[in-house]
This record gives structure tokens, C-alpha cells and sequence, in this order.
């Protein structure tokens, strides 16, 4: 086996194998991510009519990353700084220790958040995340009366036992 060919090797264990530490990232990444009202439904995965974005629209740079992890994070260049000319949108990717997986990343959120610009509330992100914050509002107010009932239910009984 030659040295192009042990190196390409290594290179494709490396894309298989996950670490274990990952979803905290991902986790961690969604919550540092600034609040904008309209933009913070990007990052949903099931939007499938998204404006599309040619690589002359865009400025890319690499930058290095921070949070946890300490040298090894701090001191390399992997974090992702995409910008979309046209609309002055900025997206930063450090979700992962992998230059190109931050690339793909930080399209498909920039993807998002462009379509968000441009389309607004006719958006299908837009459309998702109203749809999840209905839901949840719905399940909040079952809760609530839930426990209104079991109220309800309690002073019945103490009543009852008097």
C-alpha cells in the first residue's frame, strides 16, 4: 500500500467513525446562536423549496474556533465564516472538528436564512416553525388544564371526606 493511497484511507475512517461528544456540540452550537426572530427557525432539516445560492454570491472565510475543547480547538482554523453578499448575511459553523463538514453545515444554514430573507412568512422554515410553536402552545394548554382537573379532583375528594 503507498503513502496517497494509506493517508486516503485514514481519511475515510475518519469521516465514519462519530464521536460520542457530537450531539452536545450540536446541542450547544443551537442554543449559542443569536436570537432573531424571524432567522432562528433556520437549521431545520425538511425544507425542500429553498432559493438556491451560487458560490459567486458568497465569501467565505476560515477563521479559529472557540468554546470547549481548549488548544486543540482554539488553535486550529476550522470554523467557518460564510457570507451572502447580496443580503449581508453572515453564518459561523464550529459545530464540528472537520473543515469540510463545517463548510456543508454552514451552507445549509445560510441556504435557510436566505430563503427566510427573501420569502418571509411564504417561507417553508417560516411555515415549520410556526407549525412547532402552535403545537407546543396546544400541548402547554392540555397541560394546564390537566392539572386544573386533578385539582378540581383533589378538593372533590377532601369535600367528600368531610
Amino acid at each position: 500500500m503507498n503513502v496517497p493511497s494509506l493517508f486516503h484511507f485514514t481519511f475515510l475512517l475518519r469521516e465514519v467513525r462519530t464521536p460520542s461528544w457530537r450531539p452536545w456540540i450540536l446541542r450547544k452550537q443551537q442554543f449559542s446562536l443569536p436570537r432573531v426572530p424571524l432567522l432562528q427557525a433556520a437549521g431545520k432539516k425538511n425544507s425542500f423549496n429553498l432559493l438556491g445560492l451560487t458560490e459567486a454570491e458568497l465569501k467565505e472565510q476560515f477563521v479559529r474556533g472557540d468554546g470547549p475543547g481548549g488548544q486543540a480547538t482554539n488553535k486550529t482554523s476550522n470554523c467557518v465564516v460564510l457570507k451572502h453578499i447580496p443580503s449581508g448575511i453572515v453564518v459561523k459553523c464550529h459545530q464540528t472538528r472537520s473543515v469540510e463538514q463545517n463548510r456543508k453545515i454552514a451552507r445549509e444554514i445560510l441556504q435557510e436564512k436566505v430563503d427566510l430573507f427573501y420569502k418571509g412568512e411564504d417561507s417553508d422554515v417560516f411555515k415549520e416553525k410556526k407549525a412547532s410553536e402552535k403545537k407546543k402552545q396546544e400541548k402547554k394548554r392540555r397541560a394546564k388544564e390537566n392539572l386544573e382537573r386533578k385539582k378540581h379532583f383533589k378538593e372533590m375528594q377532601q369535600l367528600d371526606k368531610k
